[in-house]
């Protein structure tokens, strides 16, 4: 086999060594006979064989330097069952460039990680493979349009976009017509203005489901219009015998099948023209979706029908009946299926619309000492923003005048308003009360809170659990099985049937009785629902498949500080063996994010000085050095490990940890200086969370570096299951390892990211620090722990509605089909109940919009309401 070349951008090379390690790694991985690395343009340039992009991916990430790849969401056109995602996937992967791809039924797209640049490829393979990239109509106003090269230019500049598919400039006009993939809008704005030629979306086009639903509707009215005569002439004479002699003396019955059989055609050209556009392809490339069922089931009815009309000599005398009826009446009920699901998929997504709507649309931004009214998108960082009663806030940002109560129900779920001052944080798309007050922009567009909380919410929704992989290898298969029973169950008929018309009926409602939507969209719509769901009640699922995994939870571990109690501690017993020490232990602290820090530092009147150095201890405590004084501040195992003897303090600190309280020890210069005791005080919603755990079936268990008998008496107020005190964060990775697994791990802090990695799920509280909820699964907005039931009851929910679908869509087609093949159904009652299946599915799965927490956590929230 020849050898491939492939050229790989690289991330993270900074030297000669850093070439050397990329190249080993690349020359270590199987199919890979060369490679030689270019440290000025950061790209390899590999050669072998077989080259598995990602394999070599993965071994240049183990090594440290990942391969420079974007990640998008593409939109997709005409992905209709659940045969169609395993082919979209298939094409994706096929394609030189592309590291992963997952398509997602439920919202017709799928999330592709390739190398920069393989846009272009992915939408060719994707047209190809009947299922081109999705766009949506926009039209632009461009600024400084002078001149016929202009417009060139502009055209130009739009055409290099990925994800454009088409472009038209008007100078006259100063406007642009756009068609390009969802979410490009952006990336053509950037695009004009690098080219000179500002440019703003004039109106926003319509969603793009329900553009979908919109034309199926009008599609489905059109049909429906077509195919009762068809169904009146033709049933109605079946059913009333004196109807049918009326149609004898009146019309006739040859003028009869005329009419029937041009109302039909005319069902079948225009509304049902997207079944034979979509389906008859799809079967030429040996990859039949659930169109070509439709068509073929149609079709068959239809043709069969036309030739008993026109050549009635090629058929046996007694089958010579038509299926107009049938045939409309099909593709009519696929239309009203196929436009309630379009509407309850729109609705799917639901959660991400309302975040979106929480943005406002523009701000006042003080620019030049004028306040200025600014649309969102120019507003940048630095900027000053004036907030008036009642209005959203526009941005991240921090105040700098003024003050507050902002109501952040619809990020946290906390129904308490927040007082914001000078200093404090405030969140883009939070609502203000009746204060007013100015702060200054720290984040804008994509880096805002909430642009963030819905990224995550996206790629929630568009996760793949492991349950879905066997769906979707039991459709890939599905669609070729039902045409083959069609096939069977017709030349059956044919050998041992009355009549060729028994045959062709039996055959065509076991195409048309056939669903693979319904398996395709039983798992993607639960999930959508139900990430969407957990995000209104303040739960955030950052990987999709902890919503599988977090049903089967069997012991919760929490930590304590910032989870269990408010992390807010105040400072309650000082004893000094050196006079002012505490001025020089709060400056020390003064560096330090940790609450007990700023309770030490908050006890301190008057100016506190400097620190010339500080160091976090993780998980010990702090050591700095002010004005020329080395400080130690932390637990007595830092004092023991620095050698400082801590005997005459000891029973005291004894006597303070077993009322709960939290000693700490203070040495100056290498010498014991004083005892430190604060008290951390449990939220009001911590006893009727651990309640709530409790009547879930879980085992509840603390991990924490506090003392034991600071912990032993918080565990006993609350009732704890099993209490692992004085560890280490890495002492916490051992402690969940002995705990009945599989485990979850809740926590905050810096010294519980390790903990909140290593266990089945990490849930991070959203009042904690950054690097802990970049190591969860799961992010409670607030810092509720009432939460943690929360979304534990939404994943177990989520996975039983997933069974329900599940077990729906198979026990539908498992049973109906061989009904089908027996006679016993009629194409068009096959043709109804497969449109009612999918639009059961996707019902059933909008049920999880009114999922909540259980009665049991009810008193959280009549504490919250009685503290509000």
């Amino acid at each position: 086999m020849p050898d491939t070349t492939l050229t790989l951008p690289i991330e993270g090379m900074h030297c000669a060594s850093c070439v050397s390690r990329v190249e080993a790694a690349l020359t270590a991985t199987p199919g890979v006979t060369s490679a030689s690395v270019n440290l000025a343009t950061s790209e390899a340039r590999i050669k072998g064989p077989q080259l598995s992009l990602p394999r070599i991916a993965k071994a240049l990430a183990q090594a440290g330097y990942p391969a420079a790849t974007e990640t998008r969401t593409l939109a997709i056109d005409n992905m209709h069952c659940g045969s169609c995602t395993s082919r979209v996937e298939d094409a994706l992967r096929a394609v030189p460039g592309v590291l992963s791809a997952e398509a997602n039924l439920a919202s017709e797209s799928a999330k592709v990680t390739a190398l920069p640049g393989a846009l272009p490829a992915i939408a060719d393979a994707l047209a190809a493979a009947g299922y081109p990239l999705a766009s949506e109509p926009l039209r632009l106003s461009i600024q400084n349009m002078t001149c016929a090269s202009c417009v060139a230019r502009v055209e130009k500049a739009i055409a290099a976009v990925p994800g454009v598919t088409a472009a038209s400039v008007n100078l006259a006009t100063e406007s642009a017509e756009v068609h390009a993939a969802p979410g490009t809008r952006p990336a053509i704005e950037a695009a004009l203005a690098a080219a000179g030629y500002p440019a703003r979306s004039e109106a926003p086009a319509p969603d793009r489901k329900a553009r979908e639903a919109d034309a199926l509707r009008r599609n489905l009215i059109l049909a429906a219009l077509l195919t009762l005569p068809v169904f009146v002439l033709e049933m109605g004479s079946h059913a009333f015998p004196a109807f049918h002699m009326w149609i004898a003396e009146t019309i006739g019955h040859t003028a009869s099948r005329l009419i029937q059989f041009a109302l039909t055609t005319a069902v079948l050209a225009i509304p049902g023209r997207l079944f034979f556009t979509r389906g008859l392809p799809a079967l030429a490339r040996r990859a039949p979706d659930m169109n070509a069922l439709v068509a073929l089931g149609a079709g068959a009815a239809w043709a069969f029908s036309t030739v008993v009309t026109f050549a009635p000599a090629l058929v046996p005398q007694a089958s010579r009946n038509v299926y107009f009826e049938a045939a409309a009446v099909i593709v009519t009920l696929i239309l009203a299926g196929r436009w309630l699901e379009a509407r309850a998929k729109g609705r799917t997504g639901a959660a991400i619309e309302r975040l979106a709507g929480l943005a406002p649309k523009t701000a006042r931004v003080i620019r030049g000492g004028e306040t200025i009214e600014l649309p969102i998108a120019q507003i940048t960082t630095g900027d000053l923003i004036e907030v008036r009663p009642g209005e959203r806030i526009a941005t991240d940002g921090q105040v700098t005048k003024g003050s507050s109560f902002v109501d952040e129900s619809m990020l946290t779920g906390e129904p308490a308003p927040v007082q914001k001052g000078t200093g404090e944080t405030v969140t883009g798309g939070t609502v203000n009360g009746t204060g007013a007050f100015t702060f200054r922009a720290t984040a804008t567009g994509e880096g805002t809170r909430l642009a963030q909380i819905m990224k995550l919410v996206e790629e929630a929704q568009s996760a793949r659990l492991p349950i879905q992989s066997l769906v979707n290898r039991i459709t890939a298969w599905f669609v070729p099985a039902v045409i083959a029973a069609a096939l069977l169950t017709t030349g059956l008929w044919l050998a041992f049937g009355p009549s060729l018309a028994h045959a062709l009926t039996a055959g065509v409602a076991v195409l048309i009785i056939a669903c693979p939507c319904a398996m395709g969209l039983a798992t993607p719509t639960s999930i959508m629902v139900g990430t969407g769901r957990a995000a209104d009640l303040g739960v955030l699922f950052r990987k999709g498949d902890a919503l599988q995994s977090l049903a089967g939870i069997r012991t919760i571990a929490l930590d304590k500080t910032g989870t269990l109690t408010e992390g807010r501690p105040t400072l309650t017993h000082l004893t000094e063996t050196v006079p002012g020490a505490l001025r020089l232990i709060a400056a020390a602290e003064a560096a330090s994010e940790h609450p007990i820090a700023r309770a030490l530092v908050q006890a301190v009147q008057g100016d506190i000085p400097q620190a010339e150095s500080f160091e976090s201890l993780t998980g010990l405590g702090i050591r700095a050095r002010v004005e020329g004084r080395d400080i130690l501040v932390g637990a007595a195992r830092l004092m023991a490990r620095e050698g400082i003897d801590t005997a005459p303090l000891s029973d005291e600190a004894a006597n303070l940890a077993a009322r709960g309280q939290t000693p700490l020890y203070a040495a100056i210069d290498g010498n014991l200086a004083a005892l430190i005791s604060v008290s951390d005080p449990l939220k009001k919603t911590t006893a009727a969370a651990i309640r709530a755990l409790h009547a879930s079936s879980l085992r509840v268990a603390m991990i924490t570096g506090d003392a034991r008998a600071t912990a032993e008496a918080i565990g006993a107020e609350i009732g704890i299951d099993e209490i692992t005190a004085e560890v280490m964060p890495e002492g916490k990775t051992q402690a969940l390892k002995a705990l009945p697994g599989p485990t979850a791990f809740v926590g905050d802090g810096i010294n519980d990211a390790p903990a909140l990695a290593a266990a089945d799920i990490g849930i991070a509280i959203g009042t904690g620090t950054d690097v802990a909820m970049e190591a969860a699964d799961v992010v409670l907005m607030s810092g509720d722990l009432t939460g943690v039931a929360t979304a534990i009851d939404l994943s177990r929910a989520t996975l039983a509605n997933i069974r329900q679908n599940l077990f729906w869509a198979f026990a539908y087609n498992v049973t109906l089909i061989p009904v089908a093949a027996l006679g016993l159904l009629s194409p068009a009652l096959a043709a109804g109940a497969m449109a009612l299946s999918s639009v059961f599915v996707v019902t059933n799965a909008l049920r999880l919009r009114r999922a909540g927490p259980k009665p049991q956590s009810a008193s959280a929230t009549e504490v919250k309401e009685a503290t509000a």
